[in-house]
């Protein structure tokens, strides 16, 4: 068992003790996660589907995957060329060759329109810009939902914490559930019941050196904490975390490797997203994680010809890992980042930042798939009609949940409804 005597004690694991007491450190989980385990009862109605938000942090350029142009000036078309999938009409880049295959599954968006041309991810987590806070999508779907059955949170984010990833006016207990890297690894057979119990011995023991300065939030905490271990102990969420009961052709099937974004060598590692295929198969809701590091001012083709191949195989690896356990109708998977990139290639051989169009990619969730919804002029620069917003994209995965975007919540005494643009996307429903 620890003591508190002084700095030198260590956990079980290793870990210094003065680093362990960070906020936040149980087990990995955040003060916020803490708070999110705390039950709420759940609007009825809602039903039992589940998203898997993918993120292309940096902003993915459309005229390189989705939506190339192969008969613009040379200074506009890149350096791939599309190639055709197994729906008439549905083009993609060259080096995805298995999404190619499978685009009767797939569902692309062009002509997406963000609000700010910044590295912003305000409306990728929360569907508004920036200077709207709101509470991050998967909080609010943690706030509609049944909790789910097998114990888990509704809401997981796989991924380091972002500032738009929070509950606000949601309430603190549907934040998402964070785990660090090191601590699912805990969950797995290295990490013993006695090491976690030690770990809450070493707060316990903080908590009464304090709790005479306390007017009774830490009594509350306490409350969470409880909750927090019985998460981390359960056999079902160390389960739920533990990769190695998949079978090696499964795991094999999502891409590890390294890449090389702006001349710094990367890892590129999909495990995340069979983790999310485990979770939602256990009835987690919504789960978020990034892939890839897409901030291309520069060299952006050699970037792409790495990065696109690992993107292509994941995909592919995620969309039929779902099909062949039947949970495609169930899950929805939408692949976004906060902007396109600008039509033109700039002096660095890169394309710079631009919000007048992009590209989404969906799959599954019951929507129709086999489809490109939305078209850009001839060069990629806007859409020709009407352009797609993030509004509309979450309208349309509210949809997939049984959530009524209608639907308000009180911040400060005013009833803010989930959406302001309430309209799914009428191709996909």
């Amino acid at each position: 068992m620890l003591t508190l005597v002084n700095d030198q004690h260590r956990l079980c694991d290793r870990m210094p003790r003065r680093a362990f007491l960070k906020i936040g450190a149980l087990g990995g989980l955040t003060m916020a996660d803490v708070l999110r385990l705390e039950a709420e009862q759940p609007a009825a109605h809602a039903n039992r589907k589940s998203v898997i938000l993918i993120f292309l942090e940096g902003g993915a350029s459309h005229l390189d995957t989705y939506d190339l142009k192969p008969a613009a000036p040379v200074e506009y078309r890149g350096e791939f060329r599309p190639i055709a999938t197994s729906v008439p009409g549905f083009e993609m880049c060259e080096l995805m060759p298995r999404q190619a295959q499978i685009a009767r599954h797939l569902s692309v968006l062009r002509g997406v329109r963000a609000a700010s041309p910044d590295h912003v991810y305000d409306e990728v987590f929360t569907a508004f810009p920036r200077g709207t806070p709101r509470p991050a999508f998967g909080s609010l779907v943690s706030r509609f939902s049944p909790p789910p059955a097998s114990g888990l949170p509704a809401y997981v984010g796989l991924s380091r914490p972002l500032s738009v990833e929070q509950p606000l006016y949601a309430g603190a207990r549907h934040a998402p559930f964070r785990l660090r890297q090191e601590a699912i690894a805990d969950l797995g057979r290295s990490v013993s019941l006695d090491c976690l119990q030690d770990r809450r011995a070493l707060l316990q023991g903080f908590d009464t050196l304090r709790r005479d300065l306390d007017d009774g939030a830490l009594a509350a905490m306490d409350q969470y904490t409880a909750r927090a271990f019985d998460i981390l102990t359960a056999d079902k969420t160390r389960e739920a975390f533990d990769l190695s009961q998949e079978p090696d052709r499964v795991r094999d099937s999502y891409p590890t490797g390294l890449y090389t974004p702006y001349n710094r060598p990367s890892t590129w590692d999909a495990s995340s997203l069979l983790l999310a295929r485990r979770l939602v198969e256990r009835g987690v809701r919504v789960v978020t994680l990034w892939l890839g590091s897409w901030d291309q001012h520069g060299h952006i083709f050699p970037s792409m010809q790495e990065m696109l191949p690992l993107l292509d195989r994941s995909i592919y690896a995620l969309v039929t890992d779902l099909r062949e356990r039947g949970l495609d109708q169930d899950v929805a998977v939408a692949v976004l980042g906060e902007f396109g990139r600008t039509p033109r290639i700039n002096g660095n051989a890169g394309r710079d930042h631009w919000n007048e169009a992009g590209c989404v990619l969906l799959a599954g969730g019951g929507l129709r798939m086999g489809q490109v919804i939305g078209t850009t002029d001839s060069r990629g620069e806007r859409s020709r009609s009407q352009p797609i917003r993030y509004q509309n994209i979450f309208a349309t995965l509210y949809h997939v949940l049984g959530i009524d975007p209608r639907q308000a919540l009180s911040d400060m005494g005013r009833p803010l409804p989930l959406l302001e643009d309430r309209t799914p996307l009428a191709e996909l429903v």
